[in-house]
C-alpha cells in the first residue's frame, strides 16, 4: 500500500495496459476481417451489410463491436458532399443578366458568390504576373479579345529579369544589409540562368495575392478575438483544427466551390495560412505591457486609436513574425496546388515526380527552397529592423534605395533594348531566359542517380527488404490487430491518467469520431507510419541536438541548419529518397524522419538552452561531471519544453505521412488523393482530413496537459 501511495500514477499506467493487453488476447480476430486494399474498397460484396440516413447507403463489412465499431458515421461524408451540391446548384436561386444570352437567368447565390470572388482573384493574379512577365490578360480584361485583335500594340511588356533581379538585391539590402542583399540577387540570378524565371514568378504571382489578403484577414480576425471572448472560443477550435489538418484535404471542397487554376489556389493558401496569423496577432497583442495600454487611455486615446495606434504598433514584431509565418505556409502550398491546376515550379516539380525525372525535379525544388529561404530572411528581418523615428536624414539618405531602384530600371531596360537585337535562336536573352533554354544540370543529376542505383543497388534492395519485412510490416500487424475497444480504452485511460475527466472525454470524443467512420483501419497504418518516425526522430533529435548544446557554434550552426531545412516545402524531401528507394513505404518512411528530425533537434537545444545559467553554475560548485549535471539537472528541467517538441514532431511526421500518399501508401493520405479525381470526394476529402486532425489533436492535447503539469510541479512558469 505505501508503494501504491507513493507511485500512484505508476499504478495506474500498470493498470491501464493489463486491460488494454487483456482485451487485445481476449479479442480474437475475425475469421472474415482482411485490410481492404484501396481498388476493393466499394466494390459491392454480399457479404456486406448497409443502412441508410439521410438518403445515404452505408454499406460495411459486419464485425463482432468488440473488434471492429460499425461505421455509424459513414453516411457524414455523403451528406457533406451533398449539401455542397445542393448549396452549389439549387439554394436560393436569383435572377441575374447573361451577357452572351442577353436575358436574365437563375443562378443560386452561394454560384454565383463562388464565381465571382474566382474571377476577382484571376484578375489580380494575372495582373500581378504580367508586372514581371508581360501579357494581354489584364488588357482584355477592361476591353475585349476582338478590341485587341485590332491593336496588336496593346500589350504589357514586362520587367526584364535583371530589373527584378536589382529590385530584389536592393530590397534585401535594405532590410537586412549586406549579405542578405547578396543572397537575394544571387538567388535571382540562379533562378533566371537555369530557366526557371518564368514559373518561378508565376509561383510568386499567386503567392503576393494570398499573403496580403491572409494578413488581412488573420489580422482582423486575431483583433477580434482579442476584443471579445466568445470570438477567440468559436475560433480556437476552427484553428487548431486547421493547424493539424493536411493541407491537400481542403483542396477538394474548394475544387467543387472555385473551379480548376490559380485562383482555387489562392483560395486554398488563404484558408491554410489565416490560423497562424490569427494567432500571432493574438500573441502579440497581449503581450503589450498593461502599463502601455494605461498610457494610452491617459493620453485619451478612444478605442480605434488605442488599437491602431498603440497596441498594433507595439505588437509590430510578432505580427510580423506572423506575415512570416503566412509566407511560409504559403510556399509550402507551392506544390500541393499544383494538383487544382496552379502554375509554377509547384507544377514542374510535380510533373518531373509523376515522371520519375530526378534531376529536373531536383532543379524545381531547389528553386522553390532558394526563394522560400530568401523569403523567410527577408520576413525575419522585416519583423526584427528597428524604425528611426528621430533621425534627421538627408533626402539621398532616405531615398537612396529608391533612386538606385530608379536607376535599376533604366539600365536594366536599356541593356533588354540592346539585348533585342542580339537574339540567340529568336530569344532575348537580356531580356527573358526562357523556360527550359538556360542552364541544366539535369542529366548530371540524372546521371548521379543513376551511378548511385547501380553501384548501391544490391545494399539498399537488402535494407530496403529487410526494414519492410522484419520491421515495418510486423509493426503494421500489431497495429491493426488491436481491437477498437482496447484502443479507445488505452487512449481514453491515458488521457484520465494525464488530466482527469476532460482530458478523457476530449481524447475519447476525438478517438470515437474515428472509430465510427469507415477509415478506422487506415487510421491505424497512418497512426504506425506516424509512431515510427516520431520515435526514431526524436532518438537523432535528443543525440544531435544534446551533442550540439555542448558547443555555442554547432549550436548556433545547427540551429541555422533547423531554420534553413523547415523552410523547405515538403515535397522537396521526398525527391531524395525516392532517388533511393523508389516508390516504397521505406522512402515515405525516411522523408518523415528527415522531416520530424528537424523540430526533435530544435527543442533539444531550446529545452537545454532554457534552463538557468545560475543552476549550472550551483551544479559546478557542487562538483558535480558533465555526464551527472546533464542528467540530474538539465534533461529534468528541460523535459517539459522538450516533450512540446515532441508534440511538435508528431505533427510534422504526421503531415510528411499523409503527403508521402502521393508516392504510394496505405493510409488516410491515399483516400484523400483518391478523393482528388472523384466527383463526390468533397465530402469524403474533407473528412478524411478531420480524421487526421484529430489523431493529431489527440496527441496534442495528451502531451499538453502532461506538459502544463510538469511545469507546475517543477514550478516553471
Amino acid at each position: 500500500m505505501e508503494l501504491l501511495k507513493k507511485y500512484p500514477n505508476l499504478f495506474q499506467w500498470l493498470f491501464l495496459f493489463i486491460v488494454f493487453f487483456f482485451l487485445c488476447f481476449a479479442i480474437d480476430v475475425p475469421e472474415t476481417y482482411k485490410f481492404i486494399r484501396a481498388q476493393a474498397e466499394f466494390v459491392k460484396d454480399p457479404n456486406q451489410v448497409s443502412f441508410t440516413v439521410l438518403g445515404a447507403e452505408v454499406r460495411y463489412y459486419p464485425f463482432d463491436n468488440f473488434w471492429r465499431l460499425p461505421p455509424l458515421l459513414g453516411w457524414l461524408p455523403i451528406w457533406v458532399n451533398d449539401s455542397i451540391v445542393f448549396l452549389l446548384e439549387e439554394w436560393m436561386p436569383i435572377e441575374v443578366w447573361n451577357e452572351d444570352l442577353q436575358e436574365f437567368k437563375k443562378q443560386p447565390l452561394i454560384l454565383i458568390l463562388t464565381r465571382s470572388i474566382s474571377a476577382f482573384m484571376t484578375f489580380v493574379i494575372e495582373l500581378i504576373r504580367e508586372i514581371p512577365l508581360g501579357g494581354v490578360e489584364t488588357i482584355v480584361a477592361f476591353t475585349s479579345w476582338e478590341w485587341l485583335d485590332a491593336n496588336p500594340w496593346a500589350k504589357l511588356p514586362g520587367l526584364p529579369w535583371t530589373v527584378v533581379t536589382a529590385g530584389t538585391a536592393i530590397l534585401g539590402y535594405k532590410l537586412g544589409g549586406k549579405g542578405l542583399g547578396i543572397f537575394a540577387g544571387v538567388t535571382m540570378i540562379y533562378v533566371s540562368i537555369f530557366g526557371q524565371w518564368e514559373p518561378s514568378m508565376q509561383t510568386l504571382s499567386f503567392i503576393l495575392v494570398a499573403t496580403p489578403l491572409s494578413f488581412i484577414f488573420g489580422l482582423i480576425l486575431g483583433i477580434m478575438a482579442f476584443k471579445s471572448k466568445t470570438v477567440e472560443k468559436f475560433l480556437n477550435p476552427i484553428i487548431m483544427v486547421m493547424q493539424t489538418m493536411p493541407q491537400y484535404s481542403v483542396l477538394v471542397p474548394a475544387l467543387v466551390l472555385f473551379g480548376n487554376g490559380d485562383h482555387a489556389a489562392v483560395i486554398i493558401t488563404m484558408i491554410v495560412a489565416i490560423p497562424p496569423m490569427i494567432l500571432l496577432t493574438l500573441l502579440g497583442l497581449r503581450s503589450v505591457p498593461l502599463e502601455v495600454i494605461e498610457a494610452g487611455k491617459m493620453s485619451g486615446c478612444n478605442n480605434f486609436q488605442l488599437m491602431f495606434k498603440v497596441l498594433i504598433p507595439t505588437a509590430r514584431r510578432d505580427i510580423l513574425i506572423g506575415v512570416n509565418q503566412v509566407i511560409m505556409v504559403c510556399f509550402s502550398m507551392a506544390v500541393i496546388a499544383a494538383y487544382i491546376g496552379a502554375k509554377g515550379l509547384g507544377w514542374n516539380l510535380l510533373l518531373a515526380l509523376n515522371q520519375l525525372n530526378i534531376g529536373v525535379a531536383l532543379e524545381a525544388g531547389l528553386c522553390i527552397s532558394l526563394i522560400a529561404i530568401l523569403l523567410d530572411k527577408m520576413s525575419l528581418a522585416w519583423a526584427n529592423k528597428q524604425i528611426d523615428y528621430f533621425g534627421k536624414l538627408t533626402f539621398f539618405e532616405r531615398y537612396k534605395n529608391t533612386l538606385f531602384f530608379a536607376g535599376s530600371v533604366i539600365i536594366g531596360v536599356i541593356i533588354a533594348y540592346i539585348g533585342s537585337f542580339y537574339l540567340i535562336n529568336g530569344f532575348n536573352y537580356l531580356f527573358e531566359i526562357p523556360h527550359n533554354k538556360g542552364i541544366s544540370t539535369a542529366g548530371f543529376w540524372n546521371k548521379g542517380v543513376d551511378w548511385i542505383f547501380d553501384t548501391f543497388f544490391y545494399s539498399l534492395k537488402l535494407f530496403n527488404t529487410w526494414l519492410i519485412t522484419e520491421v515495418l510490416q510486423p509493426m503494421r500487424a500489431l497495429f491493426l490487430r488491436m481491437p477498437a475497444v482496447a484502443t479507445l480504452v488505452l487512449i481514453i485511460g491515458s488521457g484520465y491518467i494525464i488530466g482527469g475527466i476532460r482530458s478523457a472525454l476530449i481524447v475519447g470524443g476525438l478517438s470515437l469520431f474515428i472509430a465510427l467512420s469507415p477509415w478506422w483501419d487506415r487510421a491505424l497504418v497512418t497512426t504506425y507510419m506516424t509512431v515510427f518516425g516520431v520515435i526514431v526522430s526524436c532518438v537523432i533529435g535528443l543525440i544531435v541536438g544534446t551533442l550540439c548544446f555542448q558547443n555555442k557554434h554547432t549550436m548556433r550552426f545547427m540551429l541555422n541548419v533547423c531554420d534553413i531545412f523547415q523552410t523547405f516545402p515538403s515535397f522537396v524531401y521526398l525527391i531524395p529518397v525516392m532517388m533511393l528507394f523508389g516508390i516504397t513505404d521505406t522512402s515515405v518512411l525516411i522523408a518523415v524522419i528527415v522531416y520530424a528530425t528537424i523540430p526533435a533537434v530544435r527543442y533539444t537545444i531550446e529545452g537545454l538552452r532554457s534552463v538557468p545559467t545560475v543552476l549550472h553554475d550551483v551544479a559546478s560548485m557542487s562538483g558535480v561531471t558533465k555526464i551527472q549535471r546533464l542528467l540530474k539537472i538539465e534533461f529534468p528541467l528541460a523535459f517539459p519544453h522538450m516533450m512540446l517538441g515532441l508534440n511538435q514532431t508528431i505533427v510534422f511526421a504526421l503531415f510528411m505521412v499523409i503527403i508521402g500518399a502521393f508516392i504510394g501508401t496505405e493510409d488516410l493520405g491515399q483516400y484523400i488523393l483518391k478523393a482528388l479525381s472523384d466527383k463526390k470526394g468533397a465530402g469524403i476529402g474533407l473528412l478524411l482530413g478531420v480524421c487526421v486532425a484529430f489523431i493529431g489533436l489527440i496527441f496534442d492535447n495528451l502531451i499538453r496537459t502532461w506538459v502544463d503539469k510538469r511545469k507546475k510541479h517543477l514550478g516553471i512558469v
